[in-house]
């Protein structure tokens, strides 16, 4: 893309809004002040989308989901200094997660640093560890330098690029000129031809292959190549958490509900766009058998051959251009579907999925996870069918993200986000913001799914989980953001303390006396009333605690067009584990 604009002495201000613009921007994530204001009310005037946050952390993690949604860099405006240390947080979550952010923000006058100024912060010097690049322009370098932020953070694997904009900069006015700005796609690595020959011959001599999708295939937007590789070969697949939809939840090769099967009883196993890591237990026994061969497709050189990774068998490339020619190489072979393999998942299946079926029936006073999740789906799917791929799915918080994510199938690509590789509480009204914006304005790049319609932003949130951004309610309803958010409230973190609000009474005496045996460090406040902070803003609030009425609420939730927070009292599991699914041991015995 180029672009090209006359502006006659412009402040520095506008040339930054003018070179957004012609980047492409549409929405800005931020939270102004003295001097970022300017920059605001600029893309502002220029039709650029500002939405204002109350805290910058938010802001942060709504800007890098964004990335993730459309595939361009999201773009956060914070002040210096304090603004800079609370979007660290969202630099870090870009990081970890590969989302690609462009981050913009204010800072004292040249002339008065190190004389501590006001805000004063050598951003530079502490974000550059952490960036891709971080950048400090002069006034006539702001066009390119922008620019070539925002390719950093694009390129390759994704990152968050900086740029430090001094408030002399900002306000000064510039000589009358012309902008021009020049993106071009990012171009896309290819397999090593003799790489790709031995992978393709590795997959058909396996007995028990497997395919991986992660978030990296669902960033990529490679659906369309994956699922034709899926469907012309028959080799069965198991998505991470937001690798789901990449191939639907409905396909009949989907081992996501025989998870430990598939995973332990593959021998080749190709993995798309996903790391590792932790999520998958790094690749070593007993989650994994031990001859194991594992064939990482990565976009980072870094990733092939890390922890149980065979870097002789990984490929560097893009999953657009590698897998194409996968499937071509693998065109005369399909697995056979009737192998032992298939039969063991396909037995795993059907158990857990008994199992699961039996469990969310199970009723409860109050009522447990798995039964208003069961609730929920069965309500959202009777107004808007999963194959309509209307409803995105955002879920944080130990126990109601560990179950939900299996309790919502999905059947096109990003439409699922969670606290992702760091397990970052808080993200998830940030991301509700930044899927609403992403999905429900002008911008062909995020969509997805068979039509072309707005979508349905619900947040499945914990009581834990929503406290670190409850304020950002506020700032949906200021934007008119009809999301739906459920707080499953157990009074805790991963649980709380007891089913009876008298003896939680009597711990928290305790505590405020100074006694042994009060409140623990996981609980939180007894049935705190979190459905008013949507009615304090102009939104909706229920609060339930029957079958019945998390039906009646779900169903009026979902038609509202405002923000509503449905409050959930569940069981508070006090006699139960702590635990988090996704962190059993892995570790070889």
């Amino acid at each position: 893309m180029t672009a090209e604009t006359t502006i006659s002495r412009p402040t520095g201000a506008a040339l930054i809004a003018q070179a957004l613009q012609q980047l492409g921007v549409k929405v800005i994530f931020g939270l102004v002040g003295i001097p970022v204001v300017q920059i605001a009310e600029e893309a502002i005037a220029l039709g650029i989308r500002f939405i204002a946050f109350r805290n910058e952390q938010a802001a942060s993690y709504a800007a890098t989901a964004y990335g993730y949604l459309t595939g361009r860099p999201g773009v956060c405006l914070v002040v210096g200094g304090p603004g800079v240390l609370h979007a660290m947080a969202g630099i870090g979550n870009s990081s970890i997660n590969a989302f690609p952010m462009l981050l913009l923000a204010g800072s004292c006058e040249t002339h008065l640093v190190t004389k501590g100024a006001f805000q004063e912060l050598d951003a530079i010097s502490l974000l550059a560890p952490h960036t891709k690049i971080a950048i400090r322009p002069n006034l006539d370098s702001i066009p390119q330098s922008l620019t070539h932020a925002y390719r950093s953070a694009w390129y390759g694997r994704a990152g968050t690029g900086f740029v430090d904009l001094p408030a002399d900069i900002i306000q000064s006015k510039s000589v009358e000129g012309t902008i021009t700005t020049v993106v071009p796609a990012a171009p896309r690595a290819g397999p090593d031809p003799a790489r790709l020959s031995a992978v393709a011959q590795l997959l058909r001599s396996a007995k028990a292959p497997l395919i991986v999708l992660g978030k990296g295939a669902s960033y990529a937007q490679a659906e369309i190549s994956i699922r034709q590789l899926i469907d012309q070969t028959k080799i069965p697949f198991l998505p991470t958490p937001m690798g789901k939809g990449v191939a639907p939840d409905s396909h009949p090769l989907n081992a996501s509900s025989a998870r430990s099967t598939a995973l332990k009883g593959a021998d080749v196993v190709l993995i798309l766009g996903a790391r590792l890591n932790w999520i998958l237990h790094f690749g070593d026994e007993p989650k994994w058998s031990s001859g194991v061969k594992l064939i990482q497709v990565d976009i980072s050189a870094e990733e092939v051959g890390k922890n149980n990774g065979d870097a002789e068998l990984g490929i560097v490339g893009d999953i657009n251009v590698v897998v194409p020619q996968l499937t071509a190489a693998l065109q005369d072979w399909k697995y056979d579907t009737s192998s032992t393999y298939i039969e063991s998942i396909q037995a795993s299946k059907v158990k857990n999925e008994a199992n699961a079926a039996k469990t969310a029936k199970v009723v409860k006073s109050p009522m447990g996870y798995h039964q208003i999740f069961d609730i929920i789906k069965n309500t959202l799917h009777k107004l808007s069918p999963p194959e309509d791929g209307n409803i995105v799915y955002i879920s944080e918080g130990a126990n109601t993200m560990d179950i939900s994510r299996s309790a919502f199938p999905v059947e096109h690509p990003r439409l699922r986000m969670d606290a992702g590789t760091h397990a970052t509480m808080g993200v998830g009204l940030g991301y509700a913001i930044a899927a609403h914006a992403a999905y429900n304005y002008p911008n062909p790049e995020a969509r997805t799914g068979p039509s072309n319609c707005s979508k349905k932003v619900v947040c499945l949130e914990g009581d834990s989980a929503f406290g670190f951004s409850m304020p950002e309610i506020e700032t949906m309803a200021r934007y008119n953001m009809d999301i739906l958010i459920f707080v499953v409230n157990n009074s805790g973190i991963y649980h709380g303390d007891s089913k009876d609000s008298d003896e939680w009474l009597k711990l928290q005496e305790k505590t405020q006396q100074g006694e042994k045996g009060g409140l623990r460090s996981t609980s939180l406040g007894w049935e705190v009333g979190y459905e008013k902070m949507a009615e304090m803003c102009g939104g909706k609030g229920y609060l339930v605690r029957t079958p019945e009425e998390l039906e009646k609420a779900a169903e009026e939730g979902f038609k509202a067009s405002v923000p509503v927070v449905v409050n959930v009292i569940i069981e508070s599991g006090s006699a139960k584990k702590l635990e988090f699914a996704w962190q059993k041991s892995g570790a070889k015995k």
